[in-house]
C-alpha cells in the first residue's frame, strides 16, 4: 500500500479526525458555560466550601472545651479537618453532577445539544470531564483551605497534621477527586433517570444513608460485604490517614485502605457512568 493511500496518510481520515478533536473541544466549551451559568450549580459549589470550611473550623476551634486528646493521633487530626467536607459534600457534589444532565432534560434543552451533535457519547463525555474538574477544583480549595484554617488550633497542643507526615498530602488530594467522583456518579445517575429529584436521593442513599444502613444490619457476610463496598465508606478511606498500617481490604473488620477506597470509588463511578451512557444511546431525547 502506497503512502499516499495508506490509513497513517489519508487525507480525509486525518481531517475527519481534526474535525471531531475540535467538536468536542466546542462541546466542553459549550458545557463550561452551562455549568457556570447555572446559579443552582455555583450556589452548590459555595456550600461544598462553606461545610467543609465551617465544619472543620467548628471542631478546631471547640477542640479545648470539648477534650484536648492526651495522645496524638494523626488519624483524627485529619479526620476532623476534612471529614465535614466529605460527608456533606459527597451529597452536594453528586448533586451537582445529577443537575448538570437532569436539568437539561426537566427544560427540554437536552434535545439542541443532541441534535447539534448526533454521537451522543462525546456530549456525555465532555459534561463529564467538565463537572469533574469543575467540582474536584472545588473540593481541592476547600480541603487545603480547612488545612490551613484549622492548623494552629490543633499546633497549639500538639496534634497538628504536617503535609509531610505520612499520608496527609494523599488525604487531602484523595477527599478531593472522591468529591469529583460523586460528581460523575450523579452524572451518569442523572443520565440514567432523566429526573433531578430521584437522582438526588439515589446519591444521598448511595454516599450517606447506605453506609449507616448497612452498619447496623445483621452481623454475617452479607452485611459486611455490603459495608465496604458503600460508595460513602469507601470516600470515609480515601480521605483518612491511618495510625497504624493495615490490610488493604478486610471485609470482617471493615478496614479499607485508601487504594481499596479508589478501586471501590472508581467502580461505583463506571458502573453508573455506563448505564447512563448505555440509556443515552439507546433512549430518544
Amino acid at each position: 500500500m502506497s503512502p499516499q493511500t495508506s490509513p497513517a496518510h489519508n487525507p480525509t481520515r486525518h481531517a475527519d479526525s481534526v474535525f471531531e478533536r475540535a467538536r468536542f473541544s466546542g462541546l466542553i466549551r459549550s458545557e463550561w458555560v452551562k455549568t457556570a451559568s447555572l446559579p443552582s450549580t455555583v450556589l452548590l459549589l459555595i456550600g461544598i466550601l462553606a461545610a467543609g470550611l465551617g465544619g472543620s473550623m467548628f471542631l478546631a476551634v471547640t477542640l479545648e472545651s470539648s477534650g484536648v486528646p492526651s495522645v496524638a493521633s494523626l488519624e483524627q487530626t485529619v479526620n476532623d479537618v476534612l471529614s465535614p467536607m466529605v460527608i456533606l459534600g459527597q451529597i452536594i457534589a453528586g448533586i451537582v453532577g445529577v443537575m448538570s444532565i437532569g436539568a437539561e432534560y426537566s427544560s427540554g434543552s437536552i434535545q439542541p445539544t443532541l441534535i447539534a451533535s448526533p454521537r451522543r457519547l462525546p456530549v456525555l463525555g465532555a459534561k463529564t470531564l467538565v463537572v469533574f474538574s469543575i467540582v474536584t477544583v472545588v473540593g481541592l480549595v476547600t480541603a487545603f483551605a480547612s488545612w490551613t484554617a484549622t492548623y494552629p488550633f490543633y499546633a497549639e497542643h500538639g496534634l497538628e497534621a504536617r503535609l509531610d507526615a505520612p499520608g496527609v498530602l494523599v488525604a487531602l488530594l484523595g477527599s478531593a477527586a472522591y468529591l469529583g467522583l460523586c460528581a460523575v456518579f450523579g452524572v451518569g445517575i442523572g443520565t440514567l433517570l432523566r429526573s433531578t429529584t430521584i437522582g438526588a436521593v439515589i446519591v444521598f442513599v448511595v454516599t450517606l444513608l447506605g453506609p449507616i444502613l448497612a452498619s447496623v444490619l445483621p452481623y454475617g457476610l452479607f452485611s459486611r460485604v455490603v459495608r465496604v463496598l458503600m460508595l460513602g465508606n469507601a470516600g470515609d478511606a480515601m480521605s483518612r490517614v491511618r495510625d497504624a498500617p493495615g490490610p488493604f481490604l478486610d471485609i470482617w473488620t471493615g478496614h479499607i485502605s485508601a487504594g481499596a477506597g479508589w478501586m471501590i470509588a472508581l467502580a461505583w463511578t463506571a458502573l453508573a457512568l455506563t448505564a447512563g451512557a448505555l440509556a443515552l444511546m439507546k433512549r430518544d431525547a
